[in-house]
């Protein structure tokens, strides 16, 4: 590397795009480098240390795409490695916006310290012309190279408004306040085409922002990167006595070459942190995530059904309508439908399509309408699956469905209980239809094609109270549509 005080443009550009390039088969690359040469941090003991990059950065630098969602164990270094590579990315491309986005005011102003850090101790004789002008309100800018660094909060409504942003970090998502759906598609939104993004976080509940974009890794093109917590090495206590491993405790030594000495903090963590040890100290991409309540319906079911669904044959609608498998012949259908109030928000109103004879999911609409353009929906649906059975829950606004269905839609294939057209759900019925998805879930997991249903069956918790209901926040009207499907089908 040259030794000099400043560069022309086109060299911070070349260097600057350098940092872009794949990690060589030794696992070197320009950006270990300058981290090591250029960056310190505060060490455990509290010290001004280099940057030396520890197993789990090396690892996500080895894998990294351009747009990546790590889910780790608490403090392993990914925040503080992010921040570097996105820190020199800034210092070294003119006319980069870096935004660093955390879930609360202190937690921003840490972030923004240890950035701060990095620009006040670069080495004086380092390559990069860093004047700022202006170091303070959580913003770096460096006006010779029209760059600027900053870092948002996630309750900031108004973060990244208005900005073409280069380089996005989200920080603990799964901890952001209110809808922190809305905030990161607003964040992404200002993401430019050639942006880079990494969303990190400790795991918080099988649902919310954060665990729905895990779950859709693979179909959005986003790269997933899982830290579990014994990649850190400090993780270590006083060995254990070898006789004394349980068998699960043997798996993990056999599975991933552990040591007495880690199987002894796992101890330790298990006994401070008792449940939340499996959320804070992460072990396996599924068990950490921890539900409000107790999973109702079979959690390792939902997961391994997630992990081999494909995308739908076709789709309709803008993707409110799902369809796997198209009608047949002489087969013979239900559509099973959960109405909702209308509106743009809230509830959604969904209508599942099932095989009556197997009970294989065909289809599934799920959309935000009036009753009328629901009924109009379902009749459609119904009529392209050869006039099938339909089945709509007559609670609330399911009697306005039925009745647009008959005077409006002139459909008459309606499913009739108690000498009335509709499902009634009561406190008698609804336990029974839930504990038959229940148990059709872990006996034929293979008829489930949705993963907006499979993923409302992860968040469908028992609360401490006895009820079973949609954790806060989430949604449960592809659950309760499928339920009964599957109760009409089985004459329940």
């Amino acid at each position: 590397m040259r030794q000099r005080s400043t560069v022309c443009r086109d060299d911070l550009l070349l260097l600057g795009r350098e940092l872009d390039t794949p990690v060589n088969s030794s696992g070197e690359a320009l950006i270990h480098y300058l981290a090591h040469s250029a960056l310190r941090i505060r060490g455990r003991d509290s010290s001004s240390v280099p940057l030396i990059a520890n197993r789990v950065q090396t690892e996500f630098e080895k894998r990294r795409g351009q747009s990546n969602i790590v889910l780790k164990a608490r403090q392993l270094g990914i925040s503080t490695w992010i921040a570097a590579r996105f820190f020199l990315k800034t210092a070294l491309i003119p006319g980069t916006l870096t935004v660093q986005v955390a879930h609360t005011q202190q937690a921003a102003e840490s972030l923004f310290q240890m950035v701060h850090r990095f620009y006040r101790q670069l080495p004086k004789d380092t390559l990069v012309p860093l004047r700022t002008a202006r170091a303070n309100v959580r913003q770096l800018v460096f006006p010779a190279i029209d760059s600027e660094y900053r870092v948002e909060t996630a309750g900031d409504r108004n973060a990244g408004r208005g900005l073409t942003i280069s380089n996005l970090h989200c920080t603990e998502v799964a901890r952001w306040p209110g809808d922190a759906e809305e905030i990161f598609q607003g964040m992404r939104a200002a993401l430019s085409p050639r942006g880079e993004l990494v969303l990190e976080s400790t795991p918080m509940g099988a649902a919310g922002c954060f665990w729905n974009t895990w779950q859709s890794a693979a179909e959005t093109g986003m790269v997933q990167h899982f830290f579990p917590w014994w990649m850190e090495q400090a993780y270590c206590a006083d060995p254990v006595d070898e006789t004394s491993l349980t068998a699960e405790e043997q798996g993990l030594i056999e599975a991933h070459a552990l040591s007495l000495e880690q199987i002894g903090y796992r101890r330790r963590i298990r006994t401070n942190y008792r449940e939340l040890a499996r959320q804070e100290y992460a072990e396996t991409a599924h068990d950490c995530f921890l539900a409000s309540g107790e999973c109702y319906f079979d959690a390792a079911a939902i997961d391994r059904r997630l992990s081999q669904l494909e995308a739908p044959l076709r789709t309709r609608l803008g993707g409110r309508l799902q369809i796997w498998y198209p009608p047949e012949g002489k087969r013979r259908y239900i559509v099973a439908v959960d109405p909702a109030g209308g509106g743009s928000e809230g509830d959604y109103s969904v209508a599942q399509v099932i095989d009556e004879q197997t009970g294989l999911q065909c289809a599934e609409l799920q959309m935000h309408c009036t009753a009328l353009e629901l009924a109009q929906e379902v009749a459609e649906l119904a009529r392209e699956y050869g006039k099938a059975l339909v089945a709509v829950e007559r609670n609330n606004h399911g009697a306005a469905v039925i009745a647009f269905l008959h005077s409006v839609c002139g459909y008459r294939n309606l499913y009739r209980q108690g000498g009335q057209d509709g499902w009634l759900t009561t406190a008698i019925s609804r336990p029974q239809m839930l504990a038959n998805l229940a148990s059709t879930l872990v006996e034929t997991p293979g008829i489930f094609m949705s993963r907006r249903l499979l993923m409302e069956c992860r968040s469908f918790v028992r609360q401490q109270n006895g009820r079973v209901e949609a954790q806060a926040g989430e949604h449960d009207d592809c659950v309760l549509a499928m339920a009964i499907a599957l109760a009409v089908r089985t004459g329940q």
